[in-house]
């Protein structure tokens, strides 16, 4: 099982940015796929991005793409999610997740992921 610790939620305006840390750990952690999810009140969970540990590739869910990134420091295991020109409909519960048998991409869903992190809240005003 890995463990993930999420980090750096908060609250911002419109415009700004905000910079999510996911910790992992685990003797599965170095394999497979590790992104976010996010939940809003009343909606479903969706992803929003992933990488895969093996080649680095990623995958965005379209609404983000141009204002997120994401990007793996593979000597600390931690994995970053860069979000730049928030809009308030980006408000919700991120959840860091992994799974070692992954390969992430544009089909991939929550119950791929076998290891969730407990979640950060990100709240973007207008």
């Amino acid at each position: 099982q890995v463990q993930l610790v999420e980090s750096g939620g908060g609250l911002v305006q419109s415009g700004e940015s905000l910079r999510l840390s996911c910790a992992a750990s685990g003797p599965t952690s170095d394999y497979g796929a590790i992104g976010w999810f996010r939940q809003a009140p009343g909606k479903e969970r969706e992803g929003v991005s992933c990488i895969n540990i093996s080649d680095g590739t990623t995958y965005y869910e379209d609404s983000v793409k141009g204002r997120f990134t994401i990007a793996r420091d593979n000597a600390k295991k931690t994995v970053y999610l860069q979000m730049n020109s928030l809009k308030p409909e980006d408000t919700a519960v991120y959840y860091c997740v992994q799974d070692p048998d992954l390969y992430c991409s544009a089909s991939a869903t929550a119950g791929d992921f076998g290891s969730w992190g407990q979640g950060t809240q990100v709240t973007v005003s207008s």
